[in-house]
């Protein structure tokens, strides 16, 4: 079925792209709470309407690129969480005049005041959340930290809630580690919401997102959105996790088999780092996959083949085992195809998904990149 792809090339499998993401529309919405899909990683119009089940709604972005994009088709309700600086305040502001309602996050006094005032100059108010640290794993006010009222101050009426990104769950052991973490990331914000509350600010948006929490936690009571980007594809990390089964994973790389290297028991194929990126996520747990597990040209993995190594336009496929390779079996030209570490990283390399359809390449989707 992929006579005619030119490899290397980003295969997007529909079916189960869409299991995955009704999926987590029925636990999100069940519950009571917004699903804000983040559309970092899918970069595309087709998969976010996938991810909403309809034409628009509200959505998470990681750049300015992705905010502008997805406004020129049609999406209003947009929140860029990633720390705001007042040197961006133009290019939102530039939105807000348009019709777009795009919200902010920020974690420093300094950084709300900047954007206070960047925004009085553009003349626009910019609905801005302060971004807690639920677990130490990157940016954000830890919990209990005075500083909350300070930067909820600075905002003024430009608070619009709290905001955290329980990105440690990537690192749990198991699925009640990630169950911890999710009530910990839940706790983190509704009781900063609350605290802010009982200092006399309003705080309409209590919000939460990460693929293993949301997919694991209990309860969100006290939350009004989760944000949660790719268990729309899925990857190798989230199989680690139990977070999703090998067979959900919706896309892969198609490579072309270009060399063998018998000596070493390699299978050379097309598809390096510019394909694969360099993510090496796995390396960390229970069972690490290189750089990519090998499948079949239909997705089944084969022979415990995996991309031991990446130059840039070759990857090296070995045995896990480094046991011996049946080169009969991967003739030059074999298709094969290659489940992702991390889905947002290798779909980076990519400017469109070829989609399966029942068995068969049905279209092209494009997918764009840039900040």
């Amino acid at each position: 079925m992929f006579a005619n792809i030119e490899t290397p090339a980003l295969i997007l499998d529909a079916a189960k792209v869409g299991r995955n993401c009704a999926r987590m529309r029925e636990r999100v919405l069940g519950h009571g709470v917004v699903l804000r899909p983040h559309v970092k990683t899918a970069k595309s119009v087709e998969v976010t309407q996938l991810a909403l089940g309809a034409p628009h709604g509200a959505i998470t972005v990681s750049t300015l690129r992705e905010a502008e994009y997805f406004f020129d088709h049609g999406f209003r309700d947009i929140l860029y969480a990633v720390g705001m600086v007042a040197a961006k305040v133009a290019r939102v502001a530039a939105l807000e005049r348009r019709g777009a309602r795009v919200s902010t996050i920020v974690d420093s006094v300094e950084a709300a005041c900047a954007l206070v005032e960047a925004s009085r100059k553009e003349n626009v108010r910019i609905p801005t959340m302060v971004e807690m640290d639920s677990d130490g794993h990157r940016s954000g006010i830890a919990p209990g930290d005075e500083r909350l009222f300070a930067v909820a101050d600075a905002l003024g009426d430009s608070l619009l809630g709290v905001m955290t990104h329980a990105g440690g769950s990537y690192n749990c052991d198991s699925t009640a580690a990630i169950r911890q973490a999710a009530a910990r990331e839940r706790e983190a914000v509704v009781n900063a919401a609350a605290a802010l509350r009982t200092r006399g600010h309003a705080c309409s948006v209590v919000s939460v997102g990460s693929t293993p929490t949301a997919t694991f936690a209990d309860s969100f009571a006290g939350v009004t959105e989760v944000r949660t980007g790719v268990y729309m594809f899925h990857d190798l990390v989230m199989a680690g996790l139990g977070v999703c089964a090998l067979e959900d994973i919706g896309i892969s790389v198609l490579a072309s088999v270009i060399g063998h290297q018998r000596e070493k028991n390699w299978v050379l194929v097309d598809a390096g780092w510019t394909a694969l990126s360099r993510d090496h996520g796995t390396a960390k747990q229970k069972v690490d996959q290189g750089y990519g597990l090998v499948c079949d040209a239909w997705g089944s993995p084969v022979d415990e083949l995996i991309v031991v190594e990446a130059n840039q336009e070759h990857g090296i496929v070995a045995r896990r085992d480094g046991g011996v390779v049946d080169f009969a079996r991967y003739p030059i030209g074999t298709r094969l195809r290659i489940l992702p570490n991390h889905a947002c990283a290798t779909a980076s390399q990519h400017c469109e998904y070829k989609v399966i359809r029942d068995g068969r390449i049905a279209e092209t989707w494009d997918r764009f990149g840039g900040w």
